[in-house]
């Protein structure tokens, strides 16, 4: 081994350090020599393998040949030699050609007396050995699994496990030797046997069952095995019907609790804390009690994992383990800070509510003390507790308010920030306190993207609070002493309120008439364009410029105007906003505009339940979903005359159960007269491809009529792919708001090999999959619209433009269930928080806004009465005639 080397400063120097590739490989020419130098042998190879694992690229001619060289030195009979160069054998596998001549070597060492050589030998071959030479070693494997020397057995148990893993199923038929290897008494042995067991039989429900009820009446030497069994009975609980027996189960997991391992326990309680069956809910207390035994154990790493069991299980319901708050408020003292911080998250999840007070103080002790990382834990652990207890705001505003006048990084105060608006929005008691405490930290704020964020908060909650005029001060400060993006931030919050204030009207443009000689041109341009537009009073103008946002992407705006900058023929064309998608909230929530929480933004739907990989490319991108959508249907030449996307579906709608042999969910794209469906398919079958994927749509709608239909030419195994279908929808609007399909998946299906995955030949035969039915509803011809002030937009349009019905929702036996299932039905945005109901209330108006496909605006107001049932009194505003026709019918 190589001696650490240190510096004149004490510090532990690298031998490897500063390693060149060409002078390595240069080196390895070691290994040709006749008598090679064992030691300087082991160091080369060494090297090799430390340049692999830090990354470094080596070609495949330079890896072939020094892999070849390498197998020279299995003619010296050196232990350290020879397990240094299944290392490296291991690590060249996949770099160098024609690896496999090693193979008769490593099967002479599996196969040897040397026990030394055998197992390191087994996982070298089963590295490199493909799945044509499997079954040339299958009879050493066999005789490896059942080995004495439990070095050798469970190296071949390992490998077993890679193997199967790689889609070998050549190794289920290892099951016997497998089982008799569970029986060994060595631990490591019958653990690695037990998982290699499980691997086999994961895909056989019954086979699980079996293997659980086996195990479960014998004891297991191996604590790690006994974890893992329990882990398998977790999961067999979780995966049953509901109705089956699964008594046996709990008892065994009841059993486990009461193991003299702690390892046993903690895995056994843990498991049970996460089990949402009621059966289990008088073993989950048993659950709790074992974890807070292990609260008090001496050893810190039992104690942090037993938090960690109660802090998830508080996540789930809060109240199962209130019986541990004491035990926990004594770990807030504990002198591992992780383990105090810890205590305190789940103690924010499971406090009651005449304790927060002494919570907080008790926190502030020590906030100080801790890492950056875990005070945003705790600011998100108490943005939680205000929406438990909302009576007792103030003690967690104080204790927010402080935290942010200290000292922190951007993540910490921008966690406390985003609490604050969160208390806001939800609590309209705390809603001056908390615009207080933000107007106090725009005077120190040192991070200018979130002074910009608080001054837009600012603007539009400020302007319409209870006393306006307290926060003018604060604002007009930032215009006079701050850098020129928080100053043009500052300047448009002013405008917000001289245009929600008439009395305050004229001390506003008093402070931005001074605003018109500011060295910046963003600032004085912003200030000349508010002060003309407030000094005119043209309320229509005002609402439009000043109180509401342009309700669009930013990234949509800007690739629409590069794309007509860049094209020739749109020059003589006026640029139309209309090809600009529309905002999300989410976006909107970035720029920092408020908006209410059921508004369910493109991304975090996606994010949810949609297509996982569009999602993770807009949080990367910083695009919405919706622009990742465009670009990508956009790139479709049958669909490039469509026009700009509209709006796509939040969420995917599932079309098949996610253990079929085909996975089916649709994403739906709307278009100004078109609607095209997204069909995301997977192929769970590893003996078949499927080729000439499609969905085939039938309706007895009027108002849709298929166009064309783009298919999935080849489906693989486990490989997603989208098959889309493009519906023409008829002009009239009042033919089109809603329908219903019946969808089939139609494929040619052809067998191949499950391994390779090549074809066994033929033409193949036509099959056909029936998907459940997809809807169309008036929430996929609408996109949310965030209206600053509702009133004004709504007396825009004026009683002429004006429609109303009443309905009786006869299902709905609350006013909460009603205003959602309203809000998900109109597919529009809540304004003024209209989607809260206050308590006790048997009345409420519920308001909303939303831009309907054609880009017209349609206001709705809701007039809810509570009895027996919920009667609704709508009202729709809308400047299409047509349009407030079909709102109003598609409620009905």
């Amino acid at each position: 081994m190589m001696k650490k080397k240190e510096d004149d400063d004490g510090v532990v120097a690298n031998p490897f350090a500063n390693l060149e590739k060409s002078s390595v490989l240069q080196e390895a020419r070691i290994f040709n020599e006749t008598a090679p130098d064992t030691k300087k042998c082991r160091h080369v190879l060494t090297k090799i393998m430390y340049m692999i694992n830090q990354g470094e690229t080596i070609g495949t001619k330079e890896a072939t040949e020094t892999f070849f060289s390498m197998t020279k030195l299995f003619q010296l009979n050196k232990p350290a030699i020879r397990r240094l160069l299944y290392l490296a054998i291991k690590e060249m596998a996949d770099v160098s050609e024609d690896v496999i001549i090693v193979t008769s070597s490593l099967t002479k060492d599996m196969t040897g007396k040397e026990d030394l050589y055998r197992g390191g030998a087994i996982r070298a071959l089963c590295r490199i050995t493909d799945s044509t030479m499997i079954q040339n070693i299958e009879r050493y494997m066999k005789q490896a699994i059942v080995d004495r020397n439990p070095s050798v057995a469970s190296a071949a148990l390992v490998s077993s496990v890679h193997l199967l893993l790689g889609g070998n199923e050549l190794v289920k038929r290892w099951v016997n030797e497998v089982q008799e290897a569970v029986s060994s008494e060595n631990k490591m042995v019958q653990y690695h046997a037990l998982g290699l067991l499980y691997h086999i039989r994961c895909h056989d429900r019954m086979a699980i069952s079996k293997l659980v009820a086996k195990h479960t009446k014998t004891t297991l030497r191996s604590p790690h095995a006994s974890c893992l069994l329990i882990r398998i009975a977790a999961r067999a609980l979780e995966d049953a019907e509901p109705g089956s027996a699964t008594n046996d189960l709990l008892s065994f997991l009841e059993s486990c609790v009461r193991n003299k391992h702690e390892m046993v326990m903690y895995e056994a309680a843990r498991c049970l804390g996460n089990l949402t069956d009621a059966k289990a809910r008088p073993i989950t207390n048993t659950a709790v009690a074992t974890l807070s035994i292990m609260l008090n154990s001496p050893k810190p790493t039992l104690r942090f994992a037993a938090l960690r069991a109660l802090n998830k299980m508080a996540m789930q319901d809060p109240s199962l383990i209130q019986i541990v708050n004491h035990d926990l408020e004594l770990l807030i003292t504990d002198s591992n800070r992780s383990i105090a911080t810890l205590a305190i998250t789940t103690l924010l999840k499971t406090g009651q509510e005449n304790k927060i007070d002494l919570l907080m103080k008790q926190i502030s002790t020590f906030m100080g003390d801790i890492a950056e990382e875990f005070k945003v834990v705790i600011v998100d652990a108490i943005s939680n507790l205000c929406q438990r207890f909302p009576k007792k705001y103030p003690a967690m505003l104080s204790f927010l308010g402080t935290a942010l006048r200290e000292e922190g990084g951007v993540d910490f105060k921008k966690a406390i920030v985003e609490a604050m608006i969160k208390l806001l929005m939800e609590n309209p008691d705390a809603k001056d306190t908390c615009l207080t405490h933000l107007c106090e930290y725009t005077e120190d704020c040192e991070h200018t993207d979130l002074a910009v964020r608080v001054l837009n908060l600012i603007g539009v909650e400020g302007s319409r609070s209870s006393r306006p005029h307290s926060y003018i001060r604060c604002v007009y400060n930032r215009v006079m002493l701050e850098k020129p993006q928080i100053r043009a931030a500052a300047i448009s919050a002013l405008a917000k309120f001289g245009a929600c204030n008439a009395d305050l009207l004229p001390s506003i443009l008093i402070l931005l008439e001074r605003g018109l000689y500011d060295t910046d041109d963003e600032v004085r341009d912003r200030a000349t364009f508010y002060y003309h537009l407030l000094k005119d009073q043209q309320k229509a103008v005002i609402n439009t410029f000043v109180l509401n946002r342009l309700p669009v992407s930013i990234v949509g705006l800007e690739n629409a105007l590069l794309h007509y900058t860049q094209d020739d023929s749109q020059q003589e064309t006026p640029f139309d906003m209309k090809t600009v998608p529309l905002e999300t909230s989410a976006e909107a929530s970035r720029m920092g505009v408020t908006t209410t929480a059921s508004s369910s933004s493109a991304p975090a739907a996606a994010a949810a339940g949609g297509d996982s990989s569009t999602a993770a490319a807009a949080s990367k991108s910083g695009a919405t979903a919706q622009d990742l959508y465009a670009e990508q249907l956009a790139a479709i030449p049958e669909f490039a005359d469509l026009g700009p996307l509209f709006r796509s579906s939040p969420k995917a709608v599932e079309l098949t159960e996610s253990e079929t042999e085909y996975v089916v969910r649709c994403v739906r794209h709307m278009f100004a007269n078109h609607v095209v469906f997204q069909f995301d398919c997977t192929n769970t079958l590893n003996d078949q491809l499927l080729d000439n994927v499609t969905v085939v749509l039938e309706t007895g709608d009027e108002g849709f009529e298929v166009i064309n239909s783009i298919p999935i030419a080849r489906l693989g195994y486990n490989q997603p792919a989208s098959t889309y279908t493009c519906l023409a929808l008829d002009e009239d609007a009042s033919l089109c708001a809603s329908g219903s399909f019946s969808c089939t998946l139609k494929f040619i299906v052809k067998d191949c090999d499950p391994t390779t995955q090549e074809p066994d030949g033929g033409d193949g035969y036509e099959d056909e999959y029936v998907l459940e039915d997809l809807e169309v509803t008036l929430a996929d011809h609408m996109a949310p619209l965030a209206t600053a002030s509702f009133s004004t937009t709504w007396d825009e349009l004026g009683e002429d433009n004006e429609v109303e019905d009443t309905y009786a929702l006869t299902s709905m036996k609350s006013l909460e269930a009603a205003v959602e299932q309203v809000m998900q039905f109109m597919g529009m945005h809540a304004c003024e928080r209209s989607n809260k109901v206050a308590d006790s209330k048997s009345t409420h108006v519920l308001l909303l806004a939303g831009m309907f496909r054609n880009h017209e605006k349609v206001l709705v107001r809701a007039r809810l009465a509570l009895t027996d049932s919920v009667t609704m009194k709508i009202a729709v505003r809308s400047a299409d005639d047509i349009l407030r026709q079909v709102v109003v019918a598609s409620v009905g």
